[in-house]
């Protein structure tokens, strides 16, 4: 396993990416701390993950709010006494055009997609360095940015500018944590079949689009990031810090549109 007995925090952990990344850590070995707002829904996973009598545990916390995060903190260290890895993972989606976007819309993706980043990263890696006694490597992150840090949308911009902070609060992070031997680093998800993408995609002719700039055809799972996203907290990539690793289907290779078969 290559995360055994490792305490792990995983934000936004109630659906999609961020469940699959807590399932394949429980799988690896690790006791995880689920964050998320959505109680009911963060509440029910971490039962399920439970049902096996894996170590997993639900707490409420909005990310954006410093003294949530505070909370979140607390409980780890109180039922672990540490924290080894984190996945920051909560974000949410805007979806105005640009000329039509509130400020306050723009603020609110801002405050739970980058200032959560931050102040759970900081957060973590603060205890990171206070439990270190300079032995070996003493924690790794990984935070969740987007293809769409390097493209750009029209009409999901505050989420956009969000992902692409996340690249560079990534970057900043690593370099500021290197000597205390804590590694950071990003994915960042193609297209993945999540509640988040099926907001967006509101029709066959819009699947189409999407599928025709992914040169492997299909949506990514969540799996398939949880998979990256282990390796990059594990000893398996213990050169690796302040990089963004991206799962796209091939996006970024892409120079041209591909054809995409009728039903897939």
């Amino acid at each position: 396993m290559l995360l055994q007995d490792k305490v792990a925090i995983v934000t936004g952990a109630a659906q999609g990416i961020g469940l699959a990344c807590a399932q394949r850590l429980i799988r690896e070995g690790a006791k995880v701390i689920l964050a998320d707002v959505n109680d009911t829904a963060g509440q029910s996973a971490a039962a399920d993950l439970n049902s096996n009598d894996n170590q997993a545990m639900y707490v409420s916390c909005d990310v954006s709010e410093r003294l949530d995060v505070h909370n979140l903190m607390a409980a780890c260290i109180e039922t672990h006494g540490r924290v080894d890895v984190l996945v920051n993972n909560a974000g949410i989606l805007d979806d105005a055009p640009f000329l039509e976007l509130e400020e306050a819309e723009f603020e609110r993706i801002i405050r739970t997609n980058l200032k959560g980043s931050f102040l759970v990263g900081q957060a973590v890696a603060k205890q990171m360095v206070k439990q270190a006694e300079g032995r070996g490597p003493n924690g790794a992150i990984v935070n969740m940015s987007s293809i769409n840090s390097f493209f750009a949308l029209p009409d999901h911009v505050a989420y956009t500018v969000s992902k692409g902070g996340i690249a560079q609060l990534t970057k900043a992070m690593a370099l500021a944590l290197a000597p205390h031997k804590i590694r950071v680093n990003a994915v960042g998800p193609g297209t993945i079949a999540t509640p988040m993408i099926d907001a967006v995609v509101k029709d066959e002719a819009f699947r189409q689009k999407v599928l025709s700039r992914t040169p492997l055809g299909r949506y990514g799972r969540s799996e398939e990031i949880a998979a990256v996203v282990v390796w990059l907290l594990s000893e398996e990539a213990s050169y690796v810090t302040g990089e963004t690793i991206i799962a796209d289907g091939g996006r970024m290779s892409l120079n041209y549109m591909v054809d995409v078969p009728d039903g897939r």
